[in-house]
């Protein structure tokens, strides 16, 4: 147990499953978001639907455990790397002459990933804890309106602002973070090392769009 906490090598694995978990689970949230950009009506019937399924499904919830198990595991593994490349370094980026040779985002992945984490947190308060345990009116249908809970959060431009702040920090986390863990569990290979870092920026910059796209959609149709 011990040889594993210390062990960089594993750790690093360890964080790259993780993050290639969460980066599918990306996907995934993302193509049940996409549904709050239907004609209201539908979009509030379907989007309180799939919410309903998705909260009653024990396969879902499940995956679910899975999901927050990953989040815990690839935060404090990059806590612990982050800490111990520091002391190994022994010296700030910001001082020497790694600029030349990395890009700014692959140097602040740690930042990155606290806004990340953080914005997490905040997200997790206002939508998972009120749907699971909060007092919720219901739709039409029964199910819990969770769609009305999201367009009055989207409703307010500093929520849009600090969502849009979030996921930019996500999206660069991502355009070093999908690359750098198909390294770490050696799938490295000149042949189609390009191919996946390509993939791995439109991957980025999808999730990226994708996510930013649906808060100013709603913010802008309902200020009219």
């Amino acid at each position: 147990m011990i040889w594993f906490i210390k062990n960089s090598v594993t750790r690093k694995n360890l964080m790259a499953l993780t993050g290639l978990f969460l980066s599918f689970f990306l996907i995934v949230h993302l193509a049940g978001n996409l549904q709050l950009l239907l004609p209201e009506v539908q979009a509030k019937l379907q989007y309180n639907a799939y919410s309903q399924f998705l909260g009653g499904n024990p396969l879902v919830i499940l995956i679910s455990f899975v999901l927050y198990a990953c989040i815990i595991l690839h935060t404090v593994d990059a806590i612990y790397l982050g800490i111990k490349r520091k002391k190994a370094n022994g010296v700030s980026c910001s001082k020497d002459k790694r600029g030349r040779a990395s890009t700014w985002y692959s140097r602040h992945m740690m930042a990155l990933g606290i806004i990340v984490f953080v914005f997490l947190v905040i997200h997790f308060k206002d939508y998972w804890y009120r749907y699971k345990f909060g007092e919720l009116p219901l739709d039409e249908n029964g199910n819990k309106d969770l769609y009305t809970l999201v367009i009055v959060s989207f409703e307010q431009l500093w929520y849009v602002i600090l969502y849009v702040i979030a996921i930019v920090a996500l999206g660069y986390h991502l355009l070093h973070g999908v690359f750098s863990a198909h390294r770490s569990i050696g799938l490295y290979h000149p042949v189609y090392n390009s191919i996946i870092k390509v993939l791995g920026i439109i991957f980025a910059l999808v999730i990226t769009i994708g996510y930013i796209i649906i808060p100013i959609f709603i913010y802008i149709n309902h200020q009219t």
